[in-house]
């Protein structure tokens, strides 16, 4: 047994999928859906990487719930079926994923809660970023835009992210708060089951068609995958991007690329790798019942329940201007996967090729 203040981490299962030595301790890796390419792309490769550096006999237990509460139940449920000793979980639904933590409580199984706070469950850790933060940051650079284009009131359009992912509503309750502070008006407003892009081009289209290509000045897209649904019907309405600046989150490629020919204005770089290690560093040492690694703790997070101990990390707002300082810096996409053929003139006068 995890003593309290323990982690339990939250783990997906895939059938034939896991990784690392497979005679010691079980730890179950459960990722929320694949539509956000950073999960496979990073967030799965980098944790399992770490877990295999610091415990090479861990068995991790993988799978991803393609943004399904029922698979992710299931999977969950499986991985302690199959001996997990933690489940870190990155929560498809924050409240209905509650009855699968209670089952790890009963089995003693420490639970840590991964990206996305779950709520009103007892869990033992929570490793994210500052996802208020996250928002203002998008607020504020939307702001500061619509100042530096002539129209400080806007009106914008929010297409947020889903009405079921806690995190979504503290980038929303960020941006807002900012939104209201700097008089920017809403014109409209949706927020995007499942995060879908395809629903989000839907939206976008829907509020072109009620306001007019000309009745708004920017769009606020909660994260990259919402910006190109966004940005998609702005071109199939024949809106130049450009003319309409979007913000998104998370740096995806196409998203980066997006910045680079001025289609989309922003996006939130949160460093992946620290929060996958952080992840993982805990997730070992539940799972070997030894101290979490002093220092990485730095704050506590009310999920609706307790206070729980936090590692929470610092968002970073990108534009073209800090593209190199930032992204390829830091080797989150390469020069060469940014800065393809049809990117290549673009990279060059952004000075990262």
């Amino acid at each position: 047994m995890i003593a309290a203040g323990g982690l339990i981490v939250l783990s997906v299962i895939a059938a034939g999928c896991g990784g690392g030595g497979g005679s010691g301790p079980k730890i179950a890796l459960l990722l929320p859906e694949s539509k956000t390419s950073r999960y496979e792309s990073h967030d799965r490769p980098e944790f399992e990487t770490k877990v295999e550096e610091l415990c090479e006999e861990c068995e991790i237990i993988y799978s991803n719930a393609n943004q399904s509460t029922s698979e992710q139940q299931s999977q969950a449920e499986a991985a302690l079926t199959k001996g997990a000793n933690v489940l870190v979980l990155d929560a498809v639904d924050a409240t209905a994923v509650g009855s699968v933590v209670k089952k790890a409580n009963e089995e003693e199984v420490p639970v840590v809660s991964y990206d996305r706070l779950i709520l009103g469950a007892k869990v033992d850790y929570y490793v994210s970023f500052d996802n208020v933060k996250v928002g203002e940051l998008q607020g504020e650079s939307l702001s500061a835009k619509l100042k530096e284009d002539g129209s400080p009131s806007g009106p914008i359009i929010m297409i947020n992210g889903s009405p079921t992912d806690n995190n979504a509503k503290l980038f929303k309750q960020g941006a807002t708060e900012v939104f209201e502070k700097e008089g920017v008006n809403v014109a409209k407003s949706y927020d995007t089951p499942d995060w879908s892009p395809d629903q989000a081009q839907n939206e976008m289209q829907q509020a072109i068609t009620a306001l007019g290509k000309n009745g708004f000045a920017a769009t606020y897209a909660a994260n990259d995958g919402t910006a190109g649904g966004a940005i998609a019907a702005m071109k199939a309405a024949g809106i130049e991007p450009a003319s309409k600046p979007t913000t998104g989150q998370d740096a995806e490629l196409e998203a980066i690329q997006r910045i680079l020919v001025g289609e989309q204005f922003m996006t939130v770089y949160k460093a992946i790798t620290p929060e996958a290690e952080a992840a993982a560093e805990i997730a070992v040492a539940l799972a070997e019942e030894e101290e979490v690694p002093s220092g990485l703790v730095n704050g506590k997070t009310n999920n609706e329940l307790e206070d729980v101990p936090s590692v929470l990390l610092e968002p970073i707002a990108v534009t073209k201007e800090n593209i190199k300082d930032t992204i390829v810096k830091d080797e989150f996409w390469t020069t060469a996967e940014i800065c393809t053929a049809p990117y290549k003139a673009a990279c060059k006068e952004a000075g990262i090729e």
